[in-house]
């Protein structure tokens, strides 16, 4: 099994980038980065110095339902490329101390008992060690401090683990 750690998608960034509505049906907050801690869940890279960003409400699933999590998250007011999906840690996340880890079925409901909070070095062994479980359909990434949503991991059992 490969892991791929995967940004927002192009298409929902951009609509926000261009004025549409966060998750709580409000406009996106523009705010202007003072370089340190925002960073942009699309390009995964940190929003430098004096540059434009929104602040709005994400909800990473497809429907409301009792475990459809929403909080605030960041972007580059300016469309950025996103970043391209890996089976390494982005190195954004690597200035981090830990991050929670959490499983997700495939009917977007928390497969209980796997989340913990994760020392960064041990992100990818752990992911790929959930991933492995049949009732994880992926994994979401989140801050061990606010439990702002990071990232969406996913797998692929066609290939070896390599953590």
């Amino acid at each position: 099994m490969t892991i791929r750690f995967q940004a927002l998608p192009t298409d929902a960034v951009r609509a926000l980038q261009r004025g549409a509505p966060d998750a709580y049906g409000m406009q996106p907050e523009h705010r202007i980065s003072d370089g340190v801690g925002v960073p942009c869940r699309h390009c995964l890279g940190n929003v430098g110095e004096g540059e434009a960003y929104l602040v709005f409400a994400y909800r990473p699933f497809p429907e409301l339902q009792p475990y459809a999590e929403t909080g605030p998250i960041f972007l580059h007011a300016a469309e950025c490329p996103r970043a391209e999906e890996t089976d390494q840690l982005p190195e954004l996340f690597t200035r981090t101390r830990d991050y929670i880890l959490r499983g997700y079925g495939a009917d977007d409901r928390i497969v209980y008992g796997t989340g913990a909070v994760t020392p960064t070095p041990g992100i990818v062994g752990r992911a790929a060690e959930l991933l492995a479980r049949p009732d994880v359909a992926y994994v979401h990434m989140r801050s061990a401090k606010n439990n702002c949503y990071q990232c969406r991991i996913e797998g692929d059992a066609a290939a070896p683990i390599e953590p």
